[in-house]
């Protein structure tokens, strides 16, 4: 149990930002479950355009610092791969 007013109110800035972390990481994941149904319907047009919003979701998280930059590089060119594939 903290005690100090400082470290109270870092406690409830941390659960507050994990909160905000939790959800964008979650519309991320979700967003690439609709590209990779997109891919298994072999609709290359339309999971080119779930790609992109795949890949715009994942640079904005990375933006606000949920996930560093590399890891969204990362995943948007497994993504692109996928699709290349296809």
């Amino acid at each position: 149990m903290v005690h100090s007013l400082s470290a109270k109110k870092r406690v409830r800035q941390n659960t507050k930002r994990r909160t905000i972390n939790r959800a964008r990481k979650s519309q991320v994941k979700t967003q690439t479950k609709h590209f990779e149904a997109a891919l298994a319907s072999g609709d290359a047009e339309a999971a080119s355009e779930q790609l992109r919003l795949v890949a715009q979701k994942l640079d904005k998280t990375a933006a606000k610092s949920t996930m560093h930059k590399k890891t969204a590089a990362r995943k948007k060119s497994r993504l692109a791969k996928k699709l290349k594939a296809l």
